[in-house]
């Protein structure tokens, strides 16, 4: 059967979805229609996460499930899992094609191309690229109004529990006029744009002209004419003072920091090779809340890591109950193959992983709640999402509008009170 109609599914983190913007954006080139939904798709892509063995498993579950209901598409696996494991993926029924980060910018070719001498086989596994490698964003689905922009990839960190450096290689940074050219683009379709990557912070490092993070910023703000820009999750030491005073001085960057901690235990931290420990994480997050009270400020913690003591995940409770957090994003440590982790003594219980991760998970809705009640009756930028009535403010607030608006729109909106998981918009 011709491949006419493609489904494409990413999981994981926002540098993943901009992949799988790249991989749907390549089949369109080829004339090749991108669906919304599986029912009508003659070829499902699913994008793979690894970080976690549950990523694994939603993975594997997914495409049993997708077969059963839709026994006549093919289906073809990429991402970090399929570059971790393919073998394992190639195995599963139904599955016709695996693809690892080493071939992503290659699947349209690969399924479009059957008889090139360099497409046999169903596993596509190599090197991971030495540089930056992704299919440029142009336009984006209809349904999309925050595309997710890939600056930057790979990580040459080497955090003990983290797989994510033997999938996807090395730090390496996509050229400054190719981001400025998307971005112009982008800009002209899209209210907001959301930066993103493996490790944001160290976009330009590798580069000949040996630019920094601020540099792309700097030359976005003045090159394109961009009306929001919003940063994914930076490392907590490339939240510069040079960085967060020039977010706070520029509406067009949304003020939103999200700076990974995973641990409030320095001896933890040290276990898990992090690069600083709370007396320097500290000062980074308290100078975001003084320049920007109204900011956004999240963070990633990582419940359950090997020889975690009741003292040590006790530490991180009150570090993060006297930081000025707005959310966290809370993960229950997961055995990744082949990270140094992984043989470390001392393994905490799943049952006590999991439980430690509930209580930094009411911590944090606690602190969200507290947020958004504060920001009832004030005026904030918002942008209108696909989600009809729908907005997103600049400090990642998920707004009920009084009244339905277009999406991808810049509004002002005034909060008027704290419902479920949104703020309402105060009837005008």
């Amino acid at each position: 059967m011709p491949i006419e109609r493609v489904f494409v599914q990413s999981f994981g983190c926002r540098a993943s979805q901009g992949d799988g913007d790249g991989i749907a954006r390549s089949f369109e080139a080829r004339g090749l229609e991108v669906v919304p939904d599986v029912e009508h798709a003659d070829l499902i892509v699913l994008n793979t996460c690894t970080v976690t063995s549950s990523a694994d498993s939603e993975a594997r579950h997914l495409i049993r499930r997708y077969h059963r209901a839709h026994p006549r598409a093919r289906i073809l696996v990429t991402g970090c899992y399929a570059q971790r494991d393919p073998e394992a993926l190639a195995s599963l029924e139904g599955v016709d094609w695996v693809a690892g980060n080493s071939h992503k910018s290659q699947i349209a070719d690969l399924v479009t191309l059957p008889s090139s001498a360099d497409y046999h086989g169903r596993v596509f596994v190599g090197d991971l690229p030495s540089t930056f490698a992704a299919a440029e964003i142009t336009g984006i689905r209809e349904d999309r109004t925050r595309p997710n922009l890939k600056v930057q990839d790979g990580c040459s960190n080497r955090c003990s529990f983290c797989v994510i450096p033997s999938v996807r290689g090395r730090s390496r940074s996509a050229p400054l006029a190719s981001v400025i050219e998307q971005v112009r683009r982008l800009a002209a379709r899209y209210t907001e744009i959301v930066l993103t990557g493996i490790n944001l912070g160290r976009w330009g490092r590798d580069l000949d002209a040996r630019l920094r993070f601020i540099d792309l910023i700097r030359a976005l703000l003045s090159e394109t004419p961009l009306q929001r820009l919003r940063l994914s999750s930076v490392e907590p030491m490339d939240w510069s003072d040079e960085l967060l005073e020039l977010m706070a001085a520029e509406p067009r960057l949304a003020r939103h920091v999200h700076a990974p901690l995973q641990s409030g235990s320095d001896r933890i931290l040290k276990r898990m090779f992090r690069k600083y420990r709370v007396r320097h994480y500290a000062p980074r997050i308290q100078l975001a809340r003084r320049l920007m009270p109204e900011a956004a400020l999240g963070a990633d913690v990582l419940a359950g890591f090997p020889g975690e003591t009741a003292e040590d995940f006790a530490e991180t409770v009150e570090f993060v109950r006297a930081q000025p957090f707005t959310y966290l994003h809370v993960f229950t440590y997961s055995e990744r193959p082949g990270t140094v982790a992984a043989d470390l003594p001392g393994a905490v219980p799943m049952e006590v992983r999991r439980e430690r991760n509930r209580m930094l998970r009411e911590l944090s809705d606690q602190k969200n709640f507290e947020f958004r009640q504060s920001m009832a009756g004030r005026s904030l930028s918002a942008v209108t999402l696909e989600q009809r009535g729908l907005a997103l403010t600049t400090n990642y607030l998920r707004v009920q509008l009084a009244q339905e608006r277009e999406p991808n729109q810049l509004i002002d909106v005034t909060i008027g009170d704290v419902s479920g998981a949104c703020l309402a918009e105060a009837p005008h």
